[in-house]
């Protein structure tokens, strides 16, 4: 069976120096595989604090993890480690399932805690 993902900035403009970048496309894959979710990043900051979130059809985005911790519920299907020099945070989900497709989001904040309500 497909699946089909979907998945954009949450901050497609950039902010002065601070962006994300993340191709926006469908990307159909079968169950119990594995996907990738790339986010590029831009900033000044020495110690810039990434976050990944996932959003369901009419519903609001659910935050998964940042570089340091993942939600409970979230920690044995996704993964991401933040590598400074290439400036990358990919997602990783695995082994994947209807309920997956989803809208994900990748964002770059100054603020620790970005995933308080929006």
């Amino acid at each position: 069976m497909l699946m089909t993902y979907f998945f954009h900035s949450i901050f497609p403009v950039s902010s002065g120096q601070e962006r994300v970048e993340q191709s926006s496309r469908e990307m159909p894959e079968s169950e119990e595989a594995q996907v990738i979710l790339m986010c590029n990043y831009t900033t000044t900051s020495t110690s810039p604090n990434l976050f990944w979130y996932k959003q369901l059809p009419n519903r609001s985005p659910t935050f998964i993890l940042n570089q340091y911790t993942t939600e409970p519920d979230f920690i044995n299907k996704y993964s991401a480690t933040l590598n400074s020099t290439s400036r990358t945070f990919p997602l990783m989900i695995k082994n994947l399932r209807v309920s997956d497709s989803a809208v994900y989001y990748c964002a770059l904040s100054e603020i620790a805690f970005p995933w308080l309500p929006l």
